[in-house]
Formats: structure tokens, sequence, C-alpha cells
């Protein structure tokens, strides 16, 4: 675990931008993926175990990049 908090410190951010982008919004038309599955999700239809990996893999990205925008923001808080 602390090898990864490590990596994640130390990768740009520009790179969890582009992991979202095209990972975490794939494909865009006619909606991304995410917000798809999502809206299933709530609305209670999220059954099929495929759907459900498509999920994780399409979430994964924002994930990692809101655990980026946190290490980030603890960083920040620690210097004067």
């Amino acid at each position: 675990m602390k090898a990864f908090v490590r990596w994640v410190d130390r990768a740009p951010l520009w790179l969890f931008a582009l992991f979202v982008v095209t990972l975490g919004l794939a494909p865009w038309v006619p909606e991304p993926h995410v917000a798809e599955k999502l809206r299933w999700l709530f609305a209670g239809e999220l059954g099929q175990p495929q759907d459900i990996l498509d999920l994780v893999m399409h979430a994964i990205p924002w994930l990692l990049m809101a655990f980026k925008l946190y290490r980030n923001s603890l960083a920040a808080g620690r210097t004067p």
C-alpha cells in the first residue's frame, strides 16, 4: 500500500487526467459508460456481472484522480 501511495504522490496530475478522459469517459457517444452504468445502478438495473465489472473499470480512473487530488490537498496543507 505504501508503494502505491508513493507512486500516486510522484505521478503527475496530467497522467490521472489522461486516464479519466480516455478510459473514464470512454466511449463518448451516445454517453460515457460510467454515466450510463451509474444511472443503471441508481435505478436498480445493474445486475449482470459484466455490467458491474464495466462500471468498476470505468470508475477506477475517477477514483485514482480523486485520491491524487486528496493527496495533493494534504501536501498543500503541509507547506507554509
